[in-house]
């Protein structure tokens, strides 16, 4: 029978987009479980004022400033968190960009912005931070996706297009990681209240709405909070050597008929 080590208790781990939504649940999740964290993202005054919180309840973390659009930002930021907590053991690819637009009226310039944010910057960030993993023969490369893969949502083209690539990054990563020790894994999450989207049109948002439902994509009111996803990537990262958890989806639960959502 095949023997893998246990992972260290002391996971060091790098979350992207962890200024705010799942992203910053993320770090505070696993902050909580006992894994030094370095919270990544723009906003890097918002990280520091989340990271200064879990420090002061007894977790490890510290912020580099990180802008995933940008290649020079990208390098510096996985040589400042390896600087910070040691080498990484856990990456989570989680920032992301929405705009509202449809495959033709969506401009080059923007749909190439939307790739960059959600796919090309993540591939980046992983083919930097993976080799260390492979040469210490362990690691977890979590995907933050989106459910709108399997069941894709008109009127948000190129997150869609973006997310697609990075699943598929993921599955050929899966494949090419094999025996390495280190795991690439896909969260997959339903709807989930964050502030992705705050910066819409309320027209144009209730005019998407009113399409999903139109294709039968948007079944009920419920959304998941952030640090329900949060778990999830938790419990993909916790799964003991020897398995691998390749994609778990989460969906929120509908609300409970009958009873008053007020």
């Amino acid at each position: 029978m095949a023997r893998f080590p246990d992972h260290p208790l002391r996971r060091p781990a790098a979350i992207t987009g962890a200024s705010s939504g799942i992203g910053e649940a993320t770090a505070r999740v696993l902050a909580a479980a006992g894994h030094p964290v370095v919270l990544g993202a723009r906003r890097d005054d918002r990280c520091e004022e989340i990271a200064a919180e879990i420090r002061s309840h007894g977790g490890e973390a510290q912020t580099v400033r990180l802008d995933v659009s940008d290649d020079e930002s990208i390098k510096a930021f996985a040589a400042a968190a390896e600087q910070a907590v040691g080498p990484i053991e856990v990456l989570v690819a989680n920032a992301g960009h929405t705009l509202i637009g449809g495959a033709v009226d969506t401009g080059p310039a923007a749909f190439a912005d939307e790739v960059q944010v959600n796919l090309l910057g993540a591939h980046h960030l992983v083919s930097l931070v993976a080799a260390g993993m492979i040469e210490r023969r362990r690691g977890d490369i979590v995907f933050v996706s989106t459910d709108a893969v399997p069941v894709p949502r008109p009127g948000i083209a190129a997150y869609v297009t973006a997310k697609f690539g990075l699943e598929g990054l993921a599955q050929v990563m899966q494949m090419e990681l094999e025996g390495t020790g280190v795991r690439a894994s896909v969260v997959r999450p339903g709807p989930t209240m964050t502030s992705m989207g705050d910066n819409w049109d309320a027209a144009e948002f209730a005019g998407l709405i009113d399409e999903w439902v139109r294709w039968g994509v948007a079944r009920h009111e419920g959304f998941m909070r952030p640090a329900q996803v949060a778990q999830a990537v938790l419990n993909v990262i916790s799964m003991p050597r020897g398995s691998h958890v390749t994609l778990l989806q989460v969906q929120p639960e509908a609300p409970i008929r009958g009873e008053d959502q007020r």
